[in-house]
């Protein structure tokens, strides 16, 4: 695991200099502290930092062919490149390094852009192919790795975070109101826009090609949801996907460091554990976090209950309401893009504290969008089963039940109403959010006109509609299923994996989204993953035998964190003076009115804490990234932490 970057000037006699590219560098530093390296060839220069995980000796970036040709930096893992090495050696292919990486260089020999398409595994990476003077950059199938880039008059520029381009001084930091609007609307950003006018994110499954001053972008992969297991028993698919996992989680234990296991006591992460154990012959260290008297569901005891039954050496903390607020400026800073995910510093948390003892740890995380595991997917399905009993009467009938759900301050009743009658792009904008979504039903109040006017063009039903035209055939399940894998896991959950361990020089994996994974899932019927109000099925059938009844049994958690009591209590007044001080209000974004009727309703019942902690990131993200973007051309002071001067 590692942080890229890399700078081509379209001009071909001019020269990329060692300083422009450290400049890149030096802001992600926590993303490779193991060693860095830099490429310069005339007019394009490649950065690497390097995260020391396979080939501890030999494997340092970047890395080139044997006629120095073709030259690569890499961001991930290729789970499966012993047996693309072995291939490419028969083939008569010279190797220096037992690495990952320069599997990847001879594939691209072979096959040029087509090379994406053999591998198995977690990366974003750039080829510079110096005989056609071309940048080849590619993103994994899901989205596990960022690749963010950005295209001027005169200069391509590309990196693992944002910081690092911004730390180029040619690159505009105009703020995008249309990206403010979408995150508002989503809790993230969906899609390819962040919130800088002038940067993009690849997105995932698509391939990147600069050549003679020309970019042009590739979907090289989508999932597909197809009907190849569809005439299986449930008993075979249980078996098909024991094997599966079995291998996967065994070909993501590889490492040349010790591997950890991220423990939230759910099916998830218990199941990556119980196949974790049989994949080395050492005691695996598991971690977890929890919050003393707290709110919410302490994820500990379930944690321990697992770890106890595989015999792992397990490791727990808690943080408290202050770790939590002092820690925000932070968040922000790593993130880099709004996202209103408080589980993300639970994570930072608990990735600190494995960090102590393992340089890479397994996730459970994407099992929920392979298999559906999230309650709304079997709500949805029985409000499908009440529209079809309904009939023509079903939209009236939702009308009814939203208007009374609203007036009675029923947020669930008033969310799966609207849908009644509704084509599925017009009221699910993702697992998160909807119309009824508070910064989507009060727009026009709570935003100012002149922030309302600015993004009128931005409709998230027109976003998803247009998300969903590959999967509009298929039955609701699978277009649920499809929408968040391609936009709430990318955009938030994977976001907040990336950022949140990488923080703290550590590297996540996620089998459960291995490809072929996520494939199988998508292969099998509906009913084989959601039946009645019973989730995610064939996965829990898989390890029933093997994993705790109080594990298979219990509801979706998952690193709750109680941040809506805190946002009400300990940290009301300290909102307050950020969210209505006359920098805040000076943005033009909200009414001020409102954002203080909002703060006072959400102390008496804390039903608005999403949309208080919204503000709360959305705002401390423009103090971090607009009024103080010195800090991107300056070293980190200490890695994995921000000047926190430059946030206040």
């Amino acid at each position: 695991m590692c942080g890229i970057a890399g700078k081509l000037l379209f001009a071909s006699n001019d020269r990329v200099g060692r300083d422009d590219v450290q400049a890149m560098l030096d802001p992600i530093v926590h993303r490779g502290p193991d060693g860095q390296g830099i490429h310069l060839d005339g007019n394009i220069g490649l950065g690497h930092l390097r995260l020391s995980i396979i080939d501890l000796a030999t494997g340092a970036q970047p890395m080139c062919n044997e006629d120095q040709t073709v030259w690569i930096v890499f961001n991930g893992e290729i789970y499966n490149y012993k047996e693309l090495r072995d291939h490419l050696l028969a083939k008569g292919h010279v190797f220096r390094s037992h690495s990952d990486t320069e599997v990847i260089i001879h594939l691209y020999e072979d096959l040029g852009p087509d090379c994406v398409r053999q591998l198995r595994g977690m990366f974003a990476f750039a080829i510079w192919d110096s005989r056609r003077r071309r940048l080849f950059v590619a993103r994994d199938r899901v989205g596990i790795k960022p690749l963010y880039y950005c295209q001027t008059g005169g200069a391509f520029l590309f990196a693992s975070e944002l910081k690092a381009i911004l730390s180029d001084p040619a690159i505009s930091h105009d703020v995008d109101p249309a990206a403010i609007r979408q995150f508002l609307s989503f809790n993230y950003i969906p899609g390819e826009n962040t919130l800088f006018r002038s940067i993009k994110k690849l997105l995932p499954g698509h391939t990147l090609t600069v050549e003679n001053g020309n970019v042009s972008i590739r979907q090289y992969w989508d999932l597909h949801f197809t009907r190849q297991r569809w005439s299986i028993s449930f008993d075979q698919a249980v078996e098909e996907l024991t094997s599966l996992l079995k291998s996967t989680v065994r070909d993501h234990m590889i490492a040349d460091v010790p591997v950890g296991v991220l423990l939230s006591g759910g099916v998830d992460s218990s199941a990556v554990l119980s196949f974790a154990v049989q994949g080395t012959a050492k005691k695996v260290k598991t971690f977890t976090l929890g919050f003393d008297g707290a709110q919410v569901v302490d994820e500990r005891p379930f944690a321990s209950l697992v770890a106890q039954c595989f015999g792992t050496e397990h490791h727990d903390l808690s943080i408290s309401a202050e770790d939590f607020w002092n820690f925000l400026p932070s968040y922000v800073w790593h993130m880099e893009e709004p996202v209103c995910e408080p589980p993300a510093i639970a994570l930072y948390c608990v990735s600190k504290m494995a960090r102590q003892h393992v340089k890479v740890l397994l996730s459970g995380e994407g099992g929920d969008e392979a298999f559906a595991g999230y309650p709304n997917y079997s709500n949805m399905l029985r409000l499908q089963r009440i529209q079809q009993g309904l009939g023509p009467l079903a939209r009236p009938a939702g009308s009814a039940a939203a208007f009374l759900g609203g007036v009675f301050d029923l947020k669930r009743i008033h969310r799966y109403a609207v849908a009644l009658g509704r084509t599925l792009p017009s009221h699910y904008f993702s697992r998160t959010s909807g119309p009824t979504a508070f910064f989507n039903r009060q727009a026009a109040r709570f935003l100012s006109p002149e922030f309302l006017q600015a993004t009128r063009s931005v409709s998230p039903q027109r976003i998803m509609a247009h998300l969903l035209q590959p999967v509009s055939g298929c039955g609701l399940l699978d277009q649920m299923l499809y929408a968040d894998t391609k936009t709430w896991l990318p955009d938030d959950l994977l976001v907040k994996a990336d950022k949140m361990t990488m923080a703290n020089s550590l590297e996540l994996r996620v089998p459960l989204l291995d490809h072929q994974v996520l494939e199988f899932a998508a292969s099998l019927p509906p009913h084989f993953k959601v039946l009645g109000r019973e989730t995610k099925r064939v996965l829990k059938a898989a390890f029933a035998a093997s994993l705790p009844a109080e594990v298979i049994q219990r509801k979706k958690a998952g690193f709750p964190v109680p941040y809506e009591g805190w946002l009400r209590r300990e940290f009301k007044d300290r909102i307050e003076d950020l969210l209505l001080s006359p920098r805040a209000v000076s943005r033009g974004c909200f009414e001020a009115r409102e954002v203080k009727r909002l703060l006072a309703a959400n102390a008496l019942t804390g039903k608005s804490s999403k949309e208080v902690f919204c503000l709360v990131v959305l705002e401390l993200w423009h103090r971090g990234f607009v009024d103080s973007p010195s800090v991107f051309s300056k070293p980190v002071a200490v890695p994995g932490e921000p000047r926190m001067d430059a946030l206040a």
